[in-house]
């Protein structure tokens, strides 16, 4: 065996050791998440850990092949070790924002609600005179949808049915058909609000573009936390509440009024004085957020308070 063969072997064996230490301090790190969140993430890390486990034994069996075999696989080697430090990365960048305290109590049904879960949405359903005007919300990136729910929840006490889809790998644009689901199976809504925070609220945005004209179940209202639109919407005919934080880190009061002249000018918004991103939902600090000089609950308080009267406003 040359020196080559010997170095591309012990690279294998050291990316796929550390495919399992990661995919392992990854699981570990995720916690109820993989439970309670959309199933892809701990299927790309069963897939991960598999093929590191597999690659780590055959590394070490593997015996001495013909000079003129190893010849042209060693580039190929090469590349598929550079490249198994993708799908590794990935893993752990994708470990989710786990729900805290105040949403997981907001997860109990009770008289006025009652909430349900399964592998790809949570359903939070009034008991009384359930309004025609459901929500449907779509999470900020690599946030568990649970976290959500304390802010939400005075919505499904108000009478509205509540969605909030789970979204494969924590991300909104890999749920960019959920809603298109949602609308054709939870009845009897049959006018929608539809609304996202951070990454969620650009895929809101363009649910509501697409289906605000449509004849049957349409988009009557489209509601951001902490969010804009990706592109021009400015003539959207449904109306829009805008909601942020003056201390965000990471969608700005700069970058809200940057993104007002692609909103319609009809737009309401809605300034939380001393919010931050993270106060969006019940998941703990976030990287790059601002420092917040209002309490959570009183942040949370004040945005679940103007989301129900907007929705209110909409029809009952």
């Amino acid at each position: 065996m040359t020196r080559t063969d010997l170095g591309l072997r012990w690279a294998a064996r050291i990316m796929a050791i550390l495919g399992v230490i990661v995919t392992v301090l990854a699981a570990l790190a995720t916690g109820s998440v993989l439970i309670h969140g959309h199933p892809a993430y701990g299927i790309l890390l069963a897939v991960v850990l598999i093929v590191s486990v597999a690659v780590a034994v055959r590394s070490w069996r593997r015996s001495a092949s013909p000079e003129s075999s190893r010849r042209g696989r060693r580039a190929v080697r090469g590349v598929l070790i550079v490249l198994s430090a993708v799908p590794i990365a990935g893993v752990w960048w994708l470990v989710p924002s786990a729900a805290e305290a105040p949403a997981l109590a907001a997860l109990n049904s009770h008289s006025a609600v009652v909430v349900r879960e399964n592998a790809t949405e949570i359903l939070m359903t009034p008991t009384g005179i359930e309004s025609p005007v459901g929500v449907f919300f779509q999470p900020g990136a690599r946030v568990d949808a649970r976290a959500y729910a304390a802010i939400l929840r005075p919505l499904a006490e108000s009478g509205h049915l509540v969605v909030i889809t789970k979204q494969p790998l924590g991300i909104a644009f890999l749920s960019t058909g959920a809603f298109a689901a949602a609308r054709a199976a939870h009845h009897p809504v049959t006018r929608w609000v539809v609304g996202g925070h951070s990454l969620g609220g650009l895929v809101a945005a363009t649910d509501a573009d697409t289906f605000a004209g449509a004849a049957r179940d349409p988009v009557v209202g489209l509601l951001f936390f902490a969010s804009y639109p990706a592109t021009n919407i400015s003539q959207l005919s449904v109306p829009v509440l805008s909601i942020s934080g003056t201390n965000d880190g990471l969608s700005t009061p700069a970058k809200i009024a940057a993104a007002k002249p692609t909103l319609p000018a009809t737009t309401q918004y809605l300034v939380v004085k001393g919010g931050i991103h993270a106060f969006f939902g019940d998941y703990g600090p976030q990287d790059g957020d601002g420092s917040p000089t209002i309490s959570h609950d009183q942040a949370r308080s004040e945005i679940a308070a103007a989301s129900v009267v907007f929705v209110d406003g909409l029809g009952r």
